[in-house]
Parts: C-alpha cells; sequence; structure tokens
C-alpha cells in the first residue's frame, strides 16, 4: 500500500485558496522553494497540474476546481481523527446504551438510583442491566459489555478497574431469632444452620476459614444462588444468611437495627475486606462518553455507601 502524507491535503487547501507559492509558504511556515517542491509533489500523486501559470498569476485546473470543494471537509476530518479527544460530551445530547454486568444484589440495590441519576443529566441515554453468571473477561474484551461490578479477579489482568466502595461480610437473621438472646462469640455463631450465597454452589468460604482456625465449623442448610435469596430464606427460616454488608443498606446500617424482619449483626470472627470496583476494557479508557459515564456510576454508588 502507497505510504500518504497527509500533510498534502493541507498544503494543497491553502494553496487553492491563495493561488500562489510564495503567499502558500508564508500561511505555512515554508520557504519559497520548499512549496515548490510541495507543489511538485502533489501533481505527482494526483496526476494533474493543478495550479498553471496564467500572466502573473496562477489559475486551478477543472480537477483543481473539483478538488477545492473538498478539501475543506478532508482536512477537518483529517485532523479530528488525528486530535486526542478531549473534553466531556454534553450529557444532554448524548445518545448512547451502556451496558453494565452485576449480580442481583447490586441491581436490586443501586440500579433504581443509578437509573434516576443518569436519566436526569442525559435522558437519551439507556441502561442495560446484565446477568452476572460468572467472571468471564470474554463479553468485557467483545464489546458485548461496557461496565462490570465487583471484586476485581487475575483471570484479565488487561482491564481497567476503579474501586467504588468497601463492603465486608456480616450475618444476618430473623427477628426474634435465638443468636440474639446472648453475647454473639463465635462458638454460638457456629451452632446455627446457615444458608449461604454461591453462583458456583460452593458451600465454604472466608468464614469457615476463620472458624476452622480456632477449631470450629458451621452447618451449612442451604446454598442459594444469589445474597437476596439468602437473605429471603433467612426471614423466614431459623437460619442465618452471609451476606455483603451493602445488601442491607437500605433499612440497616449498623449492629441492633431491623430492616424488613432482618436483623443484621457484625461477625465474630475476622473476614478479608471487599473492595468493589467498576472494570471495563482498555479500548474504552479514553472514550470520552464511557468516562463520563463511569463518573457518574461511581458518584452515584459513592453517595449510597
Amino acid at each position: 500500500m502507497t505510504a500518504i502524507d497527509l500533510n498534502l491535503l493541507t498544503a494543497l487547501d491553502v494553496l487553492l485558496a491563495e493561488r500562489s507559492v510564495t503567499r502558500a509558504a508564508g500561511r505555512l511556515g515554508l520557504s519559497p522553494s520548499a512549496m515548490s517542491r510541495t507543489l511538485a509533489r502533489l501533481r505527482a500523486a494526483t496526476g494533474d497540474p493543478l495550479l498553471v501559470q496564467a500572466g502573473r498569476v496562477l489559475v486551478p485546473t477543472p480537477h483543481a476546481e473539483h478538488l477545492a470543494g473538498r478539501l475543506p471537509v478532508l482536512v477537518r476530518e483529517a485532523c479530528a481523527v488525528l486530535t486526542p479527544a478531549v473534553g466531556d460530551p454534553d450529557p444532554a445530547s448524548l445518545a448512547r446504551t451502556f451496558t453494565i454486568r452485576a449480580n442481583e444484589g447490586f441491581v436490586s440495590l443501586f440500579a433504581a438510583e443509578i437509573v434516576a441519576a443518569i436519566t436526569r443529566d442525559a435522558p437519551l441515554v439507556r441502561l442495560r442491566f446484565a446477568p452476572k453468571p460468572d467472571k468471564d473477561a470474554r463479553p468485557l474484551r467483545e464489546g458485548l459489555i461496557d461496565i462490570e461490578v465487583g471484586t476485581t479477579g487475575a483471570s484479565a489482568p488487561e482491564m481497567r478497574s476503579q474501586m467504588i466502595f468497601r463492603d465486608r461480610f456480616i450475618a444476618a437473621a430473623r427477628h426474634g431469632h435465638p443468636v440474639f438472646d446472648g453475647v454473639m462469640t463465635p462458638r454460638r455463631y457456629a451452632a446455627c444452620g446457615h444458608v449461604v450465597a454461591s453462583r458456583r454452589g460452593a458451600m465454604t468460604g472466608p468464614v469457615d476459614e476463620a472458624l476452622r482456625e480456632i477449631g470450629l465449623e458451621r452447618r451449612i442448610v442451604a446454598v442459594v444462588p444469589g445474597f437476596l435469596d439468602a437473605l429471603t430464606v433467612a426471614r423466614r427460616s431459623d437460619l442465618v444468611a452471609l451476606v455483603p454488608r451493602s445488601c442491607l443498606l437500605h433499612g440497616q446500617v449498623a449492629h441492633g437495627q431491623v430492616a424488613q424482619g432482618l436483623q443484621g449483626f457484625d461477625l465474630p470472627v475476622t473476614t478479608p475486606e471487599l473492595a468493589i470496583s467498576l472494570m471495563w476494557h482498555p479500548r474504552l479508557d479514553a472514550d470520552p462518553a464511557h468516562r463520563w459515564f463511569r463518573q457518574a456510576l461511581m458518584a452515584v454508588c459513592r453517595k449510597m455507601t
């Protein structure tokens, strides 16, 4: 493929506007001899004289006149392609669909506020919340989703991420559950029946590791797909649910407060903190519309937590 010097487009645009090698050279900061060499290159590239002498002036050929009407647009488009995208878009005129992949707990707790905030500022934007059956990075890599919400992993090291809030596991049981009748100890907690949430059906996790270190083991009675499912089971039974603190944000944020028939309490053992992040593919990192959307999402989530 023949190499194309896009600078020739600008030079031809100025030459046709000035119809003078000397004046065109002055506008472009070149010497007249350098401008003459550029005109020679243009003639060779187009196969046309472009500008010919008519007395003391240069006049365009028919082909040059035809090109003169197209050049300003071509020059502007070439400059736009080769200029970094800067600034934020106008949200009021942004028309785009953004797809967010998140688990059902996040969607249940945050989606309404996200939709309200985004559509208030950007009424033409549409939001699609996609299910998150696993941590497969393929949808991000293939552009099927724009943002993923969750904990970062090692399976897709090229992904960009930004933490939006920190979370931690707590326990929840129905109001009046016997577990609240005495001081909460690891033994009292482990002696309860438990319901856990796992997309993969796993029955153990960090809590069990912490209990095992002090010689205890809890009894897992049920495994459900999501944290909201675990809360529903706990509300209607004597089982104790293990959920992120954010799952009870709307009604209960501290030990001893009741929300929708449930009472949350701190675990009697220490478990690792959860860093909840937004994740996206590097190809969208510099996209102004995507950058605005990420910032808007972060603002909503941080305000709620």
